[in-house]
Parts: C-alpha cells; sequence; structure tokens
C-alpha cells in the first residue's frame, strides 16, 4: 500500500464513521443539520439525495447531506494581467499553486491592490478560512493563516455552523475524498467541478463534538503515515536500484573468477594468452596488423582485486587491436550518404550491447572503398571516445551488412581471437571497466578518452571454456534482473 493509499483509507474510514466510537451526548447529524438550516441560506443548485446517490453506509446518528445545505461559498476572479493598477502590494492573492494538499497558507507569490478588491472581488476571505480548488487541481484544501483574496479556480467556503472551526477542520480532511467520488449524476466533468456540482457534493454529517474527535484522530495518525511515507520512499529508491545493482555485482563476481568454479582440465589464462600472442605475431608477419611498442609489464600495485590462480592479467591492447576511422579529408560527409549501402555508425546507433541498423546512415561503396581505417570487421567492438565515453556495443554483420564505417568520436575493438568476445563483452558492462573509464575522462564541456589509455586498461583472462561457461552463466542470471525492474 502506497502512503497515498494509507492516507486515503484512513479519512475514507473517518467519513465512514469507523475511525471513532459513536457517543450518544454527541448528539446526531440530524441536529446539527436542523440548525445550519435555521440560518442557511437558500441554494436553487441543491437537488434531494436519492438512494442511488449514497456510496456507502454511515452511522445511524450521522445523517448525508448536500455541501450546499452546509456552507455558504465564494468564488473569486484575476483582475486584468495587462493592467498594472490591480497588481500592487496591498492584498495577498492565491492561485492554485500556493495551495498545498493539507496545508495551509501564509504566504503567496503575487499581491492585488486594494481597488482589485474593491471594485472586482468584493470581499475578503479572513484569516482561518478553508480554501478549496475546483479546477484542474480539483478537492485541494487549504486553510488561511492570512487575509487574502483568490482567483477563480478557487472557492473559500464559510460552514453555516461552526463556533469553534470543526466542521471547517473536518471538511478539510474529507473534500478531497468527497471530490473524487462527489455525485454521480452531477459532479466531475474533465477536471473541473462547477456551482450545481459543488452544491450537490455528499457529505456524510457526524455531530460537531464527533467531527472534532475524527480530526483529532486524522491529525494524530497522520505523522504515522508521513513516517511510513519516508520509509515507503527508501524502498521504493532501493527497489528501484537493486536490479541495476545486483547486475552490476553479478558482472563483477563474473570478472572476479566467482561466478563459476574453475577447472583445471580447461587450462589457463596464460595458455590462451600465448595462442592469442602466436597469432597476433602471425598477422604482424602477413602485414595485416602493425607491430606495436611493448607494452609495459603490469606493476604489483596495479592489480586492483584478486583473481583465480588459473586467470592472467592483461592488457586490452595485448590481446585485440584498437584502430580508429579514417579522419583524413575522405571522411564521409552529408553529400555522401546514399539510401542503402554501408551503414555509417554515430553513437545514436548504439542499442544496447549490440549496433543498431534501424536508423543508421549509409555510405556508398564507392565511397567505402577510399576511405582508410576504421572498417569494420564480424564481432568488432565498437567503442565511444566521446561524450559517453567508454560505452560499447558489438557490431554483428548479417546478410545485408558484411561491414561498416565508424565515425570520428568512435574507436574498432578487435579481438584477436574472435571467441574471447562475449567473454570481453562481459568485461566492458562491469563496474571495475566502467570506474576505470571514468579515471581516465579528460574535458568538461566535452567528456573525451584517450584511446591510449582505453588499451592499457586491464582484463582478467580467463580459459577459453571457463570464459564460455561464464556467459553462459550470465546469459541465465542477467535476464532474472531485468524482470525485477
Amino acid at each position: 500500500m502506497t502512503p497515498q493509499q494509507l492516507k486515503a483509507s484512513i479519512l475514507k474510514y473517518a467519513m465512514q464513521g469507523k475511525l471513532v466510537e459513536q457517543k450518544p451526548e454527541d448528539g446526531t447529524g440530524e441536529d446539527l443539520f436542523c440548525k445550519m438550516q435555521q440560518v442557511s441560506k437558500p441554494n436553487k443548485n441543491v437537488t434531494p439525495i436519492v438512494e442511488e446517490e449514497i456510496p456507502f453506509d454511515i452511522p445511524s446518528s450521522w445523517k448525508w447531506c448536500k455541501f450546499g445545505e452546509l456552507v455558504d461559498c465564494s468564488m473569486g476572479k484575476t483582475p486584468p494581467r495587462a493592467e498594472p493598477v490591480w497588481w500592487q502590494n496591498d492584498i495577498h492573492w492565491v492561485s492554485i499553486s500556493d495551495m498545498k494538499d493539507y496545508g495551509h497558507i501564509s504566504y503567496t507569490k503575487e499581491m492585488v491592490s486594494q481597488k482589485a478588491l474593491e471594485e472586482k472581488f468584493g470581499g475578503i476571505s479572513t484569516k482561518g478560512t478553508l480554501l478549496m480548488s475546483f479546477k484542474l487541481t480539483v478537492g485541494r484544501t487549504s486553510i488561511l493563516d492570512i487575509d487574502a483574496v483568490h482567483n477563480e479556480a478557487i472557492i473559500s467556503i464559510y460552514p453555516y455552523v461552526d463556533t469553534e472551526n470543526y466542521f471547517r477542520d473536518y471538511l478539510f480532511y474529507i473534500l478531497p475524498i468527497v471530490t473524487q467520488w462527489g455525485d454521480s449524476k452531477n459532479a466531475i466533468k474533465g477536471k473541473t467541478l462547477n456551482s450545481k456540482s459543488i452544491a450537490n457534493l455528499m457529505i456524510p454529517l457526524a455531530p460537531l463534538n464527533e467531527q472534532h474527535r475524527i480530526v483529532a484522530k486524522i491529525e494524530e495518525l497522520l505523522p504515522y503515515v508521513d513516517r511510513y511515507a519516508a520509509a515507503y520512499e527508501k524502498l521504493e529508491q532501493f527497489n528501484a536500484k537493486f536490479p541495476e545493482d545486483m547486475k552490476k555485482s553479478i558482472l563483477q563476481y563474473a570478472i572476479q573468477g566467482k561466478l563459476v568454479e574453475q577447472r583445471p582440465e580447461e587450462g589457463t589464462g596464460e595458455e590462451l594468452y600465448r595462442q592469442i600472442q602466436s597469432e597476433k605475431q602471425r598477422l604482424i608477419k602477413e602485414g595485416k596488423i602493425k607491430k606495436e611498442k611493448p607494452l609495459a609489464e603490469i606493476a604489483e600495485d596495479e592489480i586492483p582485486f584478486d583473481i583465480p590462480e588459473s586467470w592472467k592479467w592483461v592488457r586490452l591492447s595485448q590481446i585485440a587491436i584498437l584502430e580508429n576511422g579514417d579522419r583524413s579529408g575522405k571522411y564521409p560527409v552529408e553529400k555522401d550518404y546514399v539510401d542503402f549501402g554501408v551503414p555509417f555508425f554515430g553513437a545514436k546507433d548504439m542499442c544496447d550491447a549490440v549496433m543498431s541498423f534501424d536508423n543508421v546512415r549509409y555510405i556508398s561503396m564507392e565511397k567505402f572503398a577510399e576511405l582508410g581505417n576504421g572498417k569494420l570487421q564480424d564481432k568488432d567492438f565498437i567503442c565511444l571516445l566521446r561524450g559517453s565515453v567508454g560505452k560499447c556495443a558489438l557490431f554483428i554483420a548479417d546478410e545485408q551488412h558484411h561491414t561498416g564505417f565508424i565515425c570520428a568520436q568512435m574507436v574498432i575493438i578487435r579481438c584477436i581471437n574472435t571467441a574471447i568476445c562475449h567473454y570481453l563483452a562481459s568485461f566492458l558492462a562491469s563496474p571495475f571497466y566502467l570506474r576505470y573509464i571514468d579515471s581516465k575522462v579528460t574535458g568538461t564541456a566535452v567528456r573525451q578518452l584517450p584511446a591510449k589509455e582505453l588499451g592499457n586498461v586491464l582484463i582478467p583472462l580467463p580459459p577459453l571454456a571457463e570464459q564460455k561457461r561464464i556467459v553462459a552463466k550470465l546469459e541465465e542470471i542477467l535476464p532474472l534482473c531485468e524482470r525485477l525492474k
């Protein structure tokens, strides 16, 4: 149950006579109604109560009445906005924005002149008057702690018999509920009440002393509702964050070797690393990739957490090739776009963990042939170097899209052994990777990441067979996190 529902339940119990006991010495609602009729003003909008209008049972000592039989109301006006003479700092002027749910008004954003009071309003609502909105935010109630006038979307309410403000306070709490069910024949049309529907709101009338006890009980309970609301809000925040926090924890466990067991027969990360280095040397020898400067050894103080003995710490650029796009004068511009051809990817095409073809731009094969670096192969990662830096998505080739080209703010991460790409995708979504990227970002107006820093990120490398089991376990567990959202 939400705090709003709990408060509404308390108020409904109050209106049904279930919040406090009835006492014979309090008299009856009929007695109070008769006293009110002795001083009431005729209201031509009030219609007789029919059985179908009664929304619920009330105690036998209470009486169903129409709002227009129990109170007098006055409506406000708004002086012309274009004429400054009306808007001076003489009298507080209340609009719905000044009213808070079940609140008191001691300040208003605007004030009007004495001239407006005399010529436009004809009277002032004094301190202690009950106000209710009847347009837009229908049924909002407030009590004035100042003398004021108000706009035409608000009424001032004056109970016929209420020397101690018992009935005022009772209405203060129940009207927001009453206006939500109202008179089914005449009440709310759209988001507005009118004179007739206001007059015909159904009011469960309790004796005055019982009204006083009801209000006291409501005001005793509301602080508990507020405490419940604070706890509920914390729980809602926790629930909102929990699926994502759980996902992050699972991914972190995965790259720390804690998600599946290690099996000796699957080999080691060192053996996989050597295989990748052998393949890298072959590609260099064949001229398919360039030889790079040797990377610095991984120092002991660089290692962020423990991993299984069968794993190995490596740098991304040791197991993958990082390739920027062609940023020469041949870089595609708008006139190079075609209806269909080679996808020209931008940041907007990074959909979840894979690149999307839905709204991608295309360049012709001829234009693509002119370009140098930045041409995609199946299972290449694309990483953003500007804006949402570090965000990665996998390019998956299909029958229509065998390759693609990246924009200037991106870099390609090409695994030397494509079999590791699914484990690498999990690593690139992990909290450790995201924290590393955040620590290497430069620029304030536009966040940027040097490609060299991307290549230096440390990766815990498991044996290939274990990688596959990790990915399978993640594919089993992570969808459960999504269901929690």
